[in-house]
């Protein structure tokens, strides 16, 4: 299936493209977003990393059908500044993952961005359940999971730069639904 535009009142969720990746290599270069992501992430951060994950890894799997993923554009600034993935072939641990550039951070844009997925995933695809992750430090990442629906089920391992153990969540539609005030 063709990953879709999503729009939200302050973004566009496009398509993941490698042209996104000039505008979103300088963010991701930045230790505070990286320190929580997978352990697999390499750090100090290349140059080209971006361009080369979207080359080699991400837009390969979404070809295949392993993966969807979003550039997240807020509508007053033009360009992406975070990503949204959702791992959706058979062997995947994670359903989704997320990240956001640190100077857009506390505007409650990736609460809207995890909104407008939600409500594509369990509305228009219909899917009854979401398992996500975030690194047990990761404060902002439980805050939306926390806003968007989320129940916690308890720790896991995943390791990442800061640790080696994460808290594992599950969102369900009908969960989603009765928050959104839908009838399913």
């Amino acid at each position: 299936m063709k990953t879709p535009t999503l729009i939200s009142p302050r973004l566009v969720l496009e398509p993941v493209a490698l042209e996104h990746a000039r505008s979103l290599q300088p963010y991701f270069a930045d230790y505070e977003v990286i320190r929580h992501l997978a352990a697999g992430v390499p750090w100090p951060y290349p140059d080209d990393g971006v361009e080369t994950f979207f080359r080699e890894v991400l837009l390969p799997d979404i070809q295949v059908g392993k993966a969807m993923a979003w550039a997240l554009i807020p509508k007053d600034h033009g360009s992406a500044v975070g990503l949204l993935e959702w791992r959706c072939g058979g062997e995947a641990e994670d359903d989704r993952g997320f990240w956001l550039a640190r100077p857009w951070w506390g505007r409650g844009l990736m609460t809207e961005a995890v909104t407008a997925f939600q409500d594509w995933v369990f509305f228009e695809r219909g899917l009854d359940r979401l398992e996500v992750r975030n690194a047990v430090a990761n404060v902002g990442s439980r805050r939306v999971k926390l806003k968007t629906g989320a129940q916690p089920l308890g720790r896991t391992a995943c390791a990442h730069h800061e640790g080696d153990e994460a808290e594992l969540w599950e969102v369900t539609r009908e969960r989603w639904a009765a928050l959104r005030g839908v009838t399913l």
